[in-house]
């Protein structure tokens, strides 16, 4: 008997509704017994019911087998210290979701601002902590008339899960054909924190003697994502230096329209695309749903490796292969320099499946 996925659906703000429902349609038409429990959260949700992630929305995603997550707040609509609403940060804390994995692949048809050499492909992944960090004070920071200080944490817990972390998927890498490399990046000639995380690094890659362990410098890898962004592999980073990075690598796939991205934790997994809920062009029927829909590819994949079934696997593989078709068919949306318009492209990649 085939195994019921319960899966928490938090439909988002702005463009975010508009990008769900295309995806779960897609959902629903594979071969797959998917439960779909909506989850109210973001902008909307603070405004209807003083919470921007209510306490019943948690314990659904605490129960749910995995979390898909559409773009979440409004910038005009604030908490009351002004800071805007960020539930899906709150959420990888509660979830200990500690591994962000980025994609950065560049196939045909992408707009991406790069000119590749002959023969060079780009298709590496960042993964940055996610619930530590520069972020460790959110919400939390001293602010006076004279000065304002946030303080960053890095625990050797977290640490060493993240880097593991990046490990394991650089062998999975390596047994598809990848590098098999696995790149620290951080600041350790500046800061002893960061000294204490290439430390744990180092460690940890005692434990993988078949793959290649090596380190670099954030701002240096900042220039090499532009000017030799094929050499990379997997590479593992601090939070806030995967932020920044993370929106980086969406630039060189051609815009975070094309930006999927999820956080894993141990029990829990929330996937989502990187970019916003874009309020200025909500229900105009312009947003990009690629990167929705292939978060939900990432999940398919997660969940299929999780619990052994290799059809969900395939479907990710086949999700990721029809996005690639339509690319290079033209058949986009306009940021991408097709005439498609959010529910045409979703249908695009839904007949190639």
């Amino acid at each position: 008997m085939s195994k019921t996925f319960d899966i928490a659906v938090f439909h988002g703000d702005g463009i975010g509704p508009e990008i769900m429902a295309p995806t779960l349609d897609l959902l629903r038409g594979l071969d797959h017994d998917f439960e779909f429990h909506d989850c109210p959260a973001g902008a909307a949700s603070f405004l209807d019911c003083g919470s921007d992630l209510p306490e019943a929305t948690l314990d659904t995603a605490r129960r749910a087998d995995a979390i898909l997550l559409s773009a979440l707040g409004d910038p005009a609509v604030r908490k009351p210290d002004g800071t805007e609403l960020i539930p899906q940060v709150d959420l990888r804390i509660a979830l200990d979701l500690y591994a962000g994995v980025r994609p950065v692949r560049i196939v045909p048809g992408m707009k991406t601002p790069l000119a590749l050499p002959m023969g060079k492909s780009v298709d590496f992944v960042l993964i940055r902590e996610s619930t530590e960090g520069l972020f460790h004070t959110q919400g939390r920071g001293t602010v006076t008339d004279d000065m304002a200080e946030e303080t960053l944490r890095l625990t050797r817990r977290t640490t060493e899960k993240v880097c593991r972390f990046a490990f394991d998927l650089a062998a999975e890498r390596k047994a598809a054909g990848h590098a098999g490399r696995v790149t620290s990046v951080d600041k350790a000639n500046v800061f002893r924190a960061f000294a204490f995380w290439r430390g744990i690094f180092d460690e940890v890659a005692g434990d993988y003697p078949d793959l290649t362990a090596d380190h670099a410098y954030v701002d240096a890898m900042a220039l090499w994502f532009v000017i030799r962004p094929w050499d990379w592999d997997v590479m593992v980073t601090e939070n806030m230096f995967g932020d920044i990075l993370s929106d980086l690598g969406a630039g060189l796939m051609g815009g975070l329209g094309m930006a999927p991205s999820a956080d894993i934790g141990d029990d829990h997994a929330v996937f989502q695309p990187c970019h916003g809920t874009a309020p200025d062009i909500a229900g105009r029927g312009l947003a990009n749903p690629v990167a929705m829909i292939l978060s939900a590819g990432m999940m398919l994949d997660w969940l299929g490796r999780k619990h052994g079934n290799d059809a969900l696997v395939r479907d990710a593989a086949r999700i990721e292969a029809s996005v690639d078709a339509c690319l290079a068919a033209g058949e986009t949306t306009g940021d991408l320099g097709g005439a498609l318009d959010t529910t045409g492209a979703a249908a695009a990649v839904m007949a190639r499946l």
